[in-house]
């Protein structure tokens, strides 16, 4: 999750005072409260990233999404907002709709589904405000990443700097996380292989951006898709290793994000521990910008731990046939 700020009331009510005060007023009002909702580029910490309350956060960022969007009707065009709220739909959507939904127990399928078909809407609803963004920076861009000819955006990413790379991870994250939640969708099926150049072409201007994301995204983007549409599991390892490098034991995403992706594959139960207990050993406190990420990975990490049966075979090769 990125910069996402919000307002002390006092001074939202001044902003909103302004809005009704005139045209010329109003614009100014609106690009003042835009660039304080925004924040910076989406690269430091942030009220709600450093929090260490998940719920509280959870309950606050709906209000703050909704607000951002109607901000952006009155400047659609703020690039920074874009982001903002691009970025804060995608992360509302993994940490507090799909990663629940994918904790609930069987018997409440239906209503996983349901929150799984939610925040697929949700993903795509944050890549439409980034692709957004990037098409306010570069004319044309949209088209181009949507063209039948896949080679249309090359041109594009060439010309893209540092400033760019928050809004080409958050684009190409919400796209396989989309996916990932409905993989029969024709139309994310055929064109998920896009996010593969938008992540490289970050990971060449960016590598070490947000503690080493593009490095632990690609891990889950390789070891997750069949060879034939571009899936590679030595390719995995490598960037899970470089992850780890780069976050030098201050997250716990790394540890969990590799369990998923190639561990439980292997139904190496024993790894699979080990990792789940690195991953609680990191202390949230130690890196205050990724707080209250750390802290919903644990909560997964524990998760995985009372649940562990239902991802891994009983070890037949013990001699009493009895699983670890």
């Amino acid at each position: 999750m990125r910069t996402i700020r919000l307002l002390v009331p006092a001074a939202l009510a001044v902003v909103f005072a302004l809005l009704f005060s005139g045209c010329s007023i109003n614009q100014i009002a609106v690009n003042a409260l835009a660039n304080t909702l925004a924040g910076g580029e989406g690269d430091g910490a942030s009220v709600f990233t450093a929090d260490d309350d998940p719920e509280l956060v959870g309950d606050a960022l709906p209000f703050a999404l909704k607000l951002y969007e109607s901000i952006l009707e009155q400047t659609p065009e703020h690039e920074a907002l874009l982001l903002a709220t691009g970025s804060g739909f995608v992360s509302y959507a993994n940490a507090f709709v799909a990663t629940p939904a994918s904790m609930l127990p069987f018997e409440e399928w239906d209503r996983r589904e349901a929150m799984q078909a939610r925040a697929k809407r949700l993903y795509l609803r944050g890549r439409e405000y980034l692709v957004r963004g990037l098409d306010v920076r570069y004319d044309g861009f949209r088209e181009a990443l949507f063209d039948a000819d896949r080679q249309a955006v090359s041109a594009y990413l060439g010309t893209m700097t540092r400033k760019d790379v928050p809004f080409l991870y958050w684009i190409g994250a919400s796209w396989v996380a989309a996916f990932a939640l409905d993989p029969f969708d024709l139309d994310l099926a055929f064109t998920v292989t896009r996010a593969e150049p938008l992540m490289l072409r970050a990971l060449d201007l960016d590598e070490e951006f947000s503690d080493g994301a593009i490095h632990d995204f690609l891990v889950q983007y390789y070891a997750g898709l069949p060879d034939s549409m571009g899936g590679d599991k030595a390719k995995a390892e490598y960037h899970h290793t470089r992850a780890l490098e780069i976050a030098d034991g201050r997250l716990a995403g790394p540890y969990v994000s590799y369990a998923e992706a190639l561990v439980i594959p292997r139904q190496d139960a024993e790894l699979f521990v080990d990792l789940m207990n690195r991953a609680l050993a990191v202390d949230p406190d130690d890196h205050p910008p990724a707080r209250l990420v750390n802290i919903l990975t644990q909560r997964k990490a524990r998760w995985y731990l009372q649940n562990i049966d239902d991802f891994f075979l009983p070890d037949w090769s013990e001699d009493e046939g009895e699983g670890f």
